[in-house]
């Protein structure tokens, strides 16, 4: 299916570097923005911009009617979600498909197999992937809950089936916190994703967090972009991410690799996708979920392959044919570190405000994703990143080096951000190491390292 004009149904940065990639293949933009986003950069890049609601995003970002709407009137007949928001709700995708707009992604009927998290993981078992102990139907009452939880024994973490990005997660160390988590999970997965449905699973103690970069085609064939690393994460929200991953053994790197494909291939996947694993001490790892779009962290394995990999996926949703030769050929090391409005020091709460501008970073093999400007505003209704500083080096050494100096170089005023906590974490001998766990930022937190407040 072919398409000349994509609407881009999100924000900041990703909304940026989606607007770049149609230009660079000659495709027309609408961007969509709510009421106090009329200023942002993504409405000046774009060809055209139409206002969808207010300030909050249930009625702006999250208002399908609306959207509809913006591709009906500026004639746009494919629709690219980014990530967040509608990025991998089928319900959407298939509105889209109702109207014969392109929605630029996975079909509306793999987004919903993809996004029951139990549903995928029976898959991936069935395809001879390794899948973590844990109930592979929803739990609905608190005997169940009980049987479940004795079957598996502590500690166990409960999920939302239908989520995402750590909400609706309640981790249980104890069987007496079992009731109370039961009901919290249920509570926030009700709130975030409309579905409260949640299942029980076995807890990996200080696992490393390693996700596949996979591609396919409208005609199901499925290569790998190689592996990342994403173990530095603080509630389940990533701040660094690097690839290759280190000290992961050669074996195990091109097994985990095939267990993604295999994944991919028992769910019949098509555009960009990440297979998620958790990876123990031994090297031993689990499938805990397929996400059905592009990551935020898909820098680093841009870099790595020397690649655009939004402009590969227009073009394969245009119907083009997976050169999976393009993606074989992986040179020296890259890291990506998450700028966010953030305050470290006091429990990441969110700043807002407006930005003063005094150094951007920059330099061979650095590169800066963001949508911020002199005098923007930081609003206090969406996401917190201000934008990903990507290093590529030699050696994962130069590339340590090289965030460390890039970070140091970017200053503005106006908000309080994440940038010195991500330097403290680059200079960390476990992070150094490689050796670092999910566990390494609530840890270098509890020690009190973190002296910039």
């Amino acid at each position: 299916m072919s398409f000349n004009k994509v609407l881009i149904a999100n924000r900041g940065e990703i909304a940026i570097r989606i607007i770049e990639a149609c230009h660079e293949l000659g495709l027309g933009t609408v961007a969509v923005y709510s009421q106090p986003d009329r200023e942002q950069l993504h409405v000046e890049l774009a060809d055209e911009s139409y206002c969808i609601g207010p300030k909050e995003p249930a009625e702006s970002y999250l208002n399908l009617p609306a959207l509809i709407g913006a591709a009906d009137i500026s004639g746009a007949d494919a629709i690219h979600p980014g990530y967040g928001f509608l990025a991998e709700n089928a319900h959407f995708a298939e509105v889209c498909e109702g109207h014969g707009i392109h929605f630029i992604g996975p079909p509306s009927s793999i987004l919903e197999l993809a996004g029951d998290k139990i549903q995928a993981k029976k898959m991936a078992e069935e395809a001879g992937v390794n899948v973590l102990p844990g109930s592979l139907e929803p739990i609905q009452d608190q005997g169940v809950l009980q049987e479940e939880a004795k079957r598996l024994g502590p500690p166990l973490i409960i999920k939302a089936a239908m989520g995402g990005g750590g909400r609706g997660m309640r981790v249980v160390e104890d069987l007496e916190q079992l009731e109370d988590a039961f009901r919290a999970s249920k509570r926030e997965a009700r709130i975030s994703f409309d579905d409260e449905s949640v299942y029980l699973e076995k807890l990996l103690e200080k696992p490393k967090h390693i996700e596949v970069q996979l591609m396919a085609d409208e005609e199901g064939n499925c290569t790998h972009l190689g592996e990342r690393e994403c173990s530095t994460q603080r509630r389940h929200q990533k701040l660094i991410e690097e690839a290759p991953a280190p000290n992961l053994s050669s074996p195990s790197r091109q097994e985990i690799r095939e267990a993604a494909i295999k994944v991919a291939r028992a769910i019949g996947y098509k555009s960009l996708g990440t297979v998620e694993f958790l990876v123990d001490e031994k090297e031993n790892y689990y499938f805990i979920e397929l996400n059905a779009r592009i990551q935020v962290e898909h820098p680093v394995s841009e870099e790595i392959l020397g690649i655009n990999m939004i402009k590969d996926q227009l073009q394969l949703a245009q119907g083009d044919r997976l050169r999976a030769e393009k993606y074989k050929d992986f040179r020296g090391h890259a890291i990506e570190c998450r700028i966010n409005a953030e305050d470290p020091s006091r429990g990441f709460t969110p700043s807002a405000g407006k930005i003063k501008l005094k150094q951007l970073p920059g330099g061979n093999g650095v590169r800066f994703d963001s949508w911020i400007k002199d005098g923007a505003q930081v609003l206090p209704y969406y996401d917190s990143l201000l934008g990903k500083l990507i290093v590529h080096g030699e050696d994962r050494p130069e590339a340590i080096m090289k965030a460390v100096s890039s970070l140091r170089r970017f200053q503005l005023e106006g908000v309080r951000t994440t940038k010195d906590l991500l330097i403290d974490l680059l200079r960390d001998p476990d992070f150094r190491s490689g050796q670092y766990t999910i566990d390494f930022i609530e840890e270098f937190m509890r020690k009190g390292e973190f002296s910039r407040v």
